[in-house]
């Protein structure tokens, strides 16, 4: 992905201005929000180191578990605390995906727990549903 390439979080900025930032380590996210659409980016442009980077040490898992689904769409649908200023946050997703061997198309529906840690957020879980195809 271009920097200069919309960015797959849908902010409406571009991948360098928005996530690309994060993903080559020239900053960091502020906010539990910023950090689930930069770590949904990840998936899109298969940056597995990204993603372990920024999971919680404490539920780490080996890999990151990126498949081959090609996300689509992000929808934010809530925000609790994750601010600059929060230890803790919660962030409510849909993120839409097509696998493309099958064209077969579903969603993954998430409500992620964030903790904020040294100055930095990361990704400790979450409660997910698969959706059917669409």
């Amino acid at each position: 992905m271009l920097d200069d390439d919309r960015c797959p979080c849908l902010s409406g900025d571009t991948y360098g201005a928005c996530c690309g930032r994060f993903h080559s380590g020239a900053a960091t996210a502020p906010t539990a929000e910023a950090l689930m659409r930069s770590r949904y980016s990840a998936f899109t442009v298969g940056d597995d180191a990204y993603l372990l980077a920024t999971w919680a040490a404490q539920t780490r898992p080996a890999t990151a578990g990126i498949g081959d689904e090609q996300w689509r769409r992000l929808d934010i649908h809530r925000t609790e605390r994750g601010g600059p200023f929060d230890s803790t946050g919660v962030v409510e997703f849909t993120a839409h995906y097509r696998r493309p061997a099958t064209g077969v198309r579903g969603s993954l529906h998430e409500t992620s727990r964030f903790v904020r840690e040294d100055g930095r957020w990361y990704y400790v879980d979450g409660d997910s549903r698969l959706g059917g195809a669409e």
